[in-house]
């Protein structure tokens, strides 16, 4: 699989590419691009490692120009589906702003076999619908940090706690300092055990 380095289409939706040569890849959406969240993400690439240890490819992107959280759906549903022309099995991740994208994103297709998100900030999204996350047809998680007062975080646990995904809290903050190991260790073992063949 080629890094597109950039995807087709109207955005401007720059990309890295990482792991192996594999039939199963995971989307990778970073955090607020306005409060410089980028493909570069500490978080992302630490998840990005994790799953080439595990067989999987990571797809990491970078938002075209802000749009309030729309466009960068689209973006992630742009990523989404040229993994999926790519590949036989495709996930989502995303952290904080982007954890809510993904989640967002994951309403819109059916083409994911699972979506984790890292400290969904919900209120960050333009038009985040949390009764919309039950269309979600994929097996979902939700990490977050008990200590987190960056995102507005307990909506989307509630709900998700509600609709019975994988929930998971730590004794953290939404930066997950001196825990990354642990947090990257979560995701990336749900995704790897759902994106299985």
């Amino acid at each position: 699989m080629d890094d597109p380095n950039r995807l087709p289409g109207n955005r401007d939706v720059r990309t890295t590419l990482d792991g192996p040569e594999t039939d199963r890849v995971v989307v990778a959406c970073p955090p607020h691009p306005q409060f410089g969240g980028d493909r570069h993400d500490s978080r992302l690439r630490a998840v990005s490692d994790a799953l080439a240890e595990r067989d999987i490819a990571c797809l990491r992107i970078d938002y075209g120009a802000w749009d309030d959280g729309r466009g960068e759906q689209t973006d992630a549903l742009a990523a989404v589906e040229w993994a999926s022309e790519r590949c036989e099995t495709v996930g989502l991740f995303g952290y904080s702003f982007g954890g809510a994208v993904a989640l967002a994103a994951a309403t819109a297709t059916d083409e994911l076999a699972a979506v984790s998100a890292l400290a969904p900030a919900a209120s960050s999204v333009e038009g985040f619908d949390l009764t919309t996350l039950d269309s979600i047809s994929c097996p979902a998680q939700v990490v977050y940090g008990e200590r987190d007062d960056t995102a507005e975080w307990q909506s989307v646990v509630q709900q998700a706690e509600t609709l019975g995904w994988r929930v998971e809290s730590m004794a953290a903050d939404h930066f997950f300092v001196g825990q990354q190991n642990r947090v990257v260790e979560l995701v990336a073992d749900f995704l790897a055990a759902n994106l299985e063949q």
